[in-house]
């Protein structure tokens, strides 16, 4: 689907926490998350904890789209 998206011109990314399946699928901007069950968050933690590590990758990828690429690009994540 992302691939169909960017076809239409809007650039997309993708967050996602099995990263080799992005690559595979051909995502361009690729955020990596937390877990599968719980891809922004920890249960964990404390909800000011959750709310920072939300806050964050949402922030990369706002970042990601934003910024030009050339290949697949992986963005940095705290962790």
């Amino acid at each position: 689907m992302v691939k169909e998206i960017e076809k239409a011109g809007m650039p997309v990314v993708q967050m996602a926490n099995l990263i080799p399946v992005a690559k595979t699928v051909g995502s361009n901007k690729i955020v990596p998350t937390i877990s599968i069950p719980y891809p922004l968050g920890d249960p964990n933690t404390s909800k000011d904890e959750q709310w920072k590590l939300r806050y964050h990758r949402v922030g990369i990828a706002l970042e990601a789209l934003a910024t030009g690429i050339k290949e697949q690009t992986i963005f940095k994540v705290k962790i």
